[in-house]
């Protein structure tokens, strides 16, 4: 009876104190403080201290929210509802992002300044081949979206092996992504180059480029679960949620290649001159 009497009495969630937002927050302050520190030239130690402990926080922060879906059951349909908003406001927020880096990029491509000598992409600047790795990319992205659409139907399909299959491949075409995108990079002939070209270019790829890496470590953490068999058909709000986030970075990536590479490099109409 004293079990039964500790069980709530309402279908939401009243949230345990946790010391993971606290802790978190400073673990980030540590990165993003070691990150200028690396920069000016002050070492690595303290940036490599700030990523270990983001990466603890998020580790153990995932650890309890499973818990609370999977051995406490505290997931209900009414929390679910909510975790799904607040999803979709957290997509919401991360779009906001990519329109600054777009703002940026739009504001000095159509109007190039007479510092840059009135024209883009900037004569000291020779872009990449849009048809060549940039193209090579878009297809492994959006091979990706395919495959976790592929996955999320076998789950629904209570198809576990299929939907491991799936979440592998995904994550396999995630890592491929981020290693040609590497390898680009490398070859970048205005990597090393100062101005607003290399500026924009490196902020709306690399930061799009961040999120596909937390997008693959977001999707590895479903396949554990997966194998783990914390998914069921009527009750998956997790593997839901990094394939909503999967598609977002997809639908990004579609912008930045059109945008910056086909078109703010010259190949399709860019090339302006005021």
């Amino acid at each position: 009876m004293s079990e039964l009497h500790a069980l709530p009495k309402h279908p939401y969630h009243i949230v345990d104190p946790s010391p993971w937002p606290l802790v978190g927050a400073l673990g980030a302050g540590l990165l993003f403080t070691g990150a200028v520190l690396y920069l000016h030239g002050y070492g690595w130690a303290l940036l490599i201290l700030g990523v270990l402990a983001v990466l603890a926080v998020m580790a153990f922060w995932f650890r309890d929210v499973v818990r609370e879906a999977t051995k406490e059951h505290r997931h209900t349909g009414i929390v679910q509802i909510g975790l799904r908003y607040g999803m979709a406001l957290f997509i919401a927020s991360e779009v906001m992002f990519f329109v600054a880096f777009f703002w940026a990029f739009f504001a000095s491509s159509l109007f190039p300044s007479a510092a840059i000598g009135g024209v883009w992409p900037p004569a000291n600047i020779h872009p990449f081949n849009p048809f060549a790795f940039p193209f090579l990319n878009t297809l492994i992205l959006l091979l990706s979206g395919t495959t976790v659409t592929w996955a999320h139907h076998e789950l629904i399909e209570n198809n576990r092996p299929g939907m491991l299959r799936g979440l592998s491949v995904t994550i396999a075409l995630g890592l491929s992504f981020t290693a040609v995108q590497a390898f680009e990079y490398s070859h970048a002939e205005f990597r090393f180059t100062g101005g607003i070209y290399p500026s924009t270019f490196f902020m709306a790829t690399g930061f799009h480029g961040f999120h596909v890496i937390i997008g693959t470590i977001f999707l590895s953490a479903c396949l554990l679960r997966a194998w783990l068999g914390h998914f069921k058909p009527e009750q998956h709000f997790g593997f839901e949620a990094a394939s909503w986030y999967w598609h977002f970075v997809d639908v990004v990536w579609l912008f930045l290649f059109t945008f910056i590479y086909w078109w703010g490099g010259g190949s399709g109409g860019a090339g302006f001159v005021s």
